[in-house]
């Protein structure tokens, strides 16, 4: 199903998303490209807000141009801590560098099959389940993918079901299940609300939605 028509699909089965839809219209697609810049921004984005990862992406693309891993093992410590690279994130990259190099990654090998491409990706230190489920979502496009410990996704949820509290992973995740096979537009739908709906204007250069990076991996 086009994930455009998912979102009304969802809507005629969950009246919260029928009412997100008539209040927002469908979410922005936030499609990415299958490429190392991505997981880079990926890897910035994990447990800051996206306009520091987005700053600091800015300054890498500045300073090598779009991102490759070759150009990425030109830069020293102190170069990279500059950009915005804390030193665990620095180790992250070059690893994905290095394996990107080496072909013991391979981003078209992980896009060719949802089983294999998700363990492929969680096996490369830096790279957990949060990690691996936007690029999924964002990138291959996976239709019913739910990205686990993402804060935003959680407080969207706590208001829109009027939840008492913002729910924890388990509790959450739990409720998105529910919302299967459409998990991916849902995630869409309550990002899209949190930053503000039909007032919410995309930025191409910046990242994924919501301050997606309040997890580890």
């Amino acid at each position: 199903m086009d994930r455009r028509n998912s979102a009304h699909a969802l809507a005629t089965t969950d009246p919260v998303f029928a009412g997100l839809l008539d209040r927002n219209g469908e979410p922005p697609q936030w499609r990415r490209t299958p490429s190392f810049g991505t997981l880079v921004r990926l890897i910035l984005e994990q447990q800051v807000s996206l306009a520091s990862a987005q700053a600091a992406y800015l300054r890498l693309v500045d300073r090598i141009g779009e991102p490759q891993p070759d150009a990425f093992l030109t830069l020293g410590d102190e170069e990279l801590k500059s950009i915005g690279f804390s030193r665990q994130k620095t180790r992250y990259v070059r690893g994905i560098s290095t394996r990107i190099i080496d072909g013991s990654l391979d981003l078209v090998r992980v896009g060719a099959s949802r089983e294999a491409g998700q363990a492929e990706l969680l096996s490369v230190t830096g790279i957990g389940p949060w990690t691996t489920a936007c690029y999924f979502l964002f990138v291959v496009g996976d239709g019913d993918i739910w990205p686990s410990g993402d804060r935003a996704l959680y407080v969207s949820m706590a208001r829109n079901l009027s939840l008492d509290e913002v729910p924890g992973a388990a509790v959450g995740d739990a409720i998105a299940d529910s919302w299967s096979p459409y998990r991916s537009t849902a995630a869409r739908m309550l990002w899209h609300d949190y930053l503000g709906g039909r007032e919410y204007v995309e930025d191409q250069n910046a990242g994924f939605a919501g301050e997606t990076g309040k997890v580890s991996g």
